[in-house]
């Protein structure tokens, strides 16, 4: 008996040692992947948008390779090359009008860098003179121009961005009648490989759905936002609209932030808090009811996704590429859940995930 402890107790004592270092790899493992990540950040976020691209365009395709025009079918590579064609044309017009409205805003930056200074020092006027010098002396000492040549790089970068979205689609496009096949060579186990298959439609679908609801709600909310500084008679109605729009697909916070930047443009251009307050409420209220009352009712059930999630979604995301990575988050977060609910060992983590602690595993 004692012989027998004697010689079992180095494999106990080793197991600890072992379990550390399974750790510590673990660790570096991740490290590693995240660092590459940040290095490889524009291929990876161009890859991810095609993918989504990708993604909403493939089942109206197979939609239209199921008509007949009389006896005729119309083959799948001409609807995937009439798909590309459209979805190149999107982005370029896309890309040509996020630029034009970048180049307003930076010509609005230079005609009121100084007089928006001196009126956001005008709203500390209340706390004293000394405070609002001393704000006004901090307004100053932000460099404009860095931050002007960042966005104008910015903008450079998207069409770049944009033809390498518009190859990485293609090829997908060239690739996806052998999705099966591969999938199948792949895995080796014809039911195994059709439960991937499931579950890869099932986050496809579920991304495209909060896709489109977001788009459509966004929309209205750009036109409602719109509509207000037409009444008003403000100027820059088409950049807030947009940058509205875009803001609006980033979860909770995106809304807040366009709120904002809506006021405080109704401020810098006519110095007048009534009329910034006003816009701020007015845009407020729009921003509440669209996005309390109406996108629930449209989004149904299509997340499960739980709200401090997805805000630990947007603050990793956003780390690691950045605004992109604010607006990827939430599909990127669907799969992940997804995909955790089908293994047993990952499952706690798509219950954390999910909204109500269930994580749809029925696909």
């Amino acid at each position: 008996m004692k012989d027998n402890s004697e010689q079992g107790s180095p494999a106990l004592l080793d197991q600890p040692p072992r379990q550390l270092t399974n750790v510590l790899l673990g660790i570096i493992a991740f490290a590693l992947v995240l660092f590459l990540m940040v290095q490889a950040r524009f291929i990876l976020i161009s890859l991810a948008i095609a993918i989504i691209l990708f993604s909403l365009t493939s089942e109206a395709i197979n939609a239209v390779g199921r008509l007949r025009i009389g006896p005729l079918r119309i083959p799948p590579r001409l609807a995937s090359l009439v798909a590309l064609a459209l979805i190149a044309a999107g982005l370029l017009t896309l890309t040509a009008v996020l630029i034009s409205q970048v180049n307003t805003v930076v010509t609005m930056i230079l005609n009121y860098a100084g007089p928006a200074q001196r009126a956001i020092a005008e709203l500390f006027s209340w706390m004293g003179p000394e405070v609002e010098q001393s704000v006004l002396a901090s307004m100053q000492s932000i460099q404009v121009a860095g931050y002007l040549t960042t966005l104008a790089s910015q903008a450079s970068n998207l069409l770049s961005a944009t033809i390498l979205i518009i190859l990485f689609v293609g090829f997908l496009f060239a690739e996806r009648i052998w999705f099966d096949a591969k999938l199948l060579s792949l895995i080796g186990d014809s039911e195994r490989a059709e439960q991937v298959a499931r579950m890869v439609g099932t986050i496809m679908r579920r991304v495209n759905h909060y896709l489109l609801v977001k788009a459509i709600v966004s929309a209205v909310t750009a036109l409602a936002v719109y509509g207000v500084f037409q009444v008003g008679g403000f100027n820059l109605a088409v950049p807030v609209a947009i940058i509205t729009f875009a803001l609006n697909f980033i979860p909770s916070i995106g809304s807040i932030i366009a709120t904002i930047i809506a006021a405080l443009a109704v401020y810098v251009l006519t110095q007048n808090p009534y009329s910034a307050g006003s816009v701020l409420i007015a845009v407020g209220v729009l921003q509440f009811v669209i996005g309390n009352v109406i996108d629930p009712m449209l989004m149904g059930h299509a997340l499960r996704l739980s709200s401090f999630g997805i805000i630990i979604s947007l603050a990793f995301w956003g780390a690691v590429w950045g605004l992109p990575g604010m607006f990827l988050a939430v599909p990127i977060m669907v799969a992940l859940m997804i995909i955790c609910a089908q293994s047993p060992r990952l499952r706690p983590l798509a219950v954390l995930l999910s909204r109500e602690g269930l994580p749809e595993t029925d696909h």
